[in-house]
């Protein structure tokens, strides 16, 4: 059921973009005014009252199919691909130990006072520079 809607709804599709591809737009009439071909393969009045009906026969059932796959894939799968799988059973987990250096009792959570930061090395002395070879 569900593949033939969506099969249905595709096809729906692809000819809804053709049939929209197929009509002329508002300012198309501009063309025979200046020496242009008029739309007579359809009639004098042209195909508008043709592809208008077909347009909107073809939304209609765009419409009505994409009710029909909201509403199947809206209910529960009778069938199920783990359904004959047995639920694995948790391992044991083991305690978190403390950081390495502090005590346990909720020392981590205490504000530690920050370390002294050393004294700046001296720079070193700059380097005497070699004179460049000579060629």
């Amino acid at each position: 059921m569900y593949v033939l809607l969506v099969i249905i709804h595709v096809l729906v599709c692809i000819a809804l973009i053709l049939i929209v591809l197929l009509q002329t737009g508002k300012g198309a009439e501009m063309g025979a005014a200046f020496g242009g071909a008029s739309q007579t393969v359809f009639g004098g009045a042209g195909p508008a009252p043709f592809l208008t009906k077909i347009t909107t026969g073809a939304a209609i059932v765009f419409m009505i199919t994409s009710l029909a796959l909201a509403f199947v894939s809206s209910k529960p799968s009778a069938s199920s691909l783990m359904k004959g799988v047995k639920p694995m059973k948790a391992a044991p987990v083991a305690p978190a130990l403390p950081a390495a250096g502090l005590p346990m009792g909720g020392a981590a959570n205490k504000a530690q006072p920050a370390p002294k930061a050393a004294a700046p090395a001296a720079a070193p002395a700059p380097a005497a520079q070699a004179p460049a070879p000579k060629k």
